[in-house]
């Protein structure tokens, strides 16, 4: 049996994680998150600040969906904001807390990597997390220090990591099985 991952976070983005995860559900979209929340599951750190992204399967025509029904359960949606990112494939949206608004990037899993992520993605309290695998390939890519930390995670599947990033043409990425 797979094990549920936790996710620390404070109380306003709790509410906030909690609050995307809802929407994206209702929504009957598959989605995983990504980012601060992967890291806080996999690595057993705090969400306290920063934005909340989310790769979401949809297609592009379903953002405005996302963010008229964000609209109407208390997000904040900036048509402005909508606009300017409608060629980067997300949908920027806020949600006010007790702290203060959080930033939350639904990104449109807009090719198979992305979508063979959420499909890969394991459970949480909160929705779907991504893999450490997957995890760790976005932040090698983003040059993020933590990918060294989640290599080295008990269980890391380093075979599987290596054959993702050759698939994608970074060979020069792989590490010691």
């Amino acid at each position: 049996m797979r094990r549920v991952l936790t996710v620390h976070a404070t109380a306003g983005y709790d509410q906030a994680i909690a609050a995307a995860a809802d929407l994206l559900t209702r929504l009957r979209l598959d989605f995983a998150f990504v980012g601060n929340v992967a890291r806080a599951a996999w690595l057993g750190t705090t969400v306290e600040r920063g934005s909340l992204d989310i790769l979401a399967v949809m297609a592009p025509e379903q953002k405005n969906q996302v963010a008229m029904m964000a609209s109407n359960r208390g997000f904040v949606v900036d048509r402005e904001e909508i606009e300017q990112s409608e060629e980067l494939d997300l949908v920027p949206i806020r949600f006010p807390t007790g702290e203060g608004e959080v930033r939350i990037h639904v990104l449109v899993a807009s090719n198979a990597l992305y979508a063979r992520m959420v499909k890969a993605a394991v459970p949480s309290e909160r929705g779907k997390i991504v893999t450490a695998e997957d995890l760790a390939l976005l932040f090698s890519l983003g040059e993020d220090q933590d990918a060294g930390k989640l290599i080295h995670l008990p269980g890391f599947d380093r075979r599987s990591y290596n054959e993702r990033l050759t698939s994608i043409g970074l060979s020069g990425l792989t590490v010691n099985e």
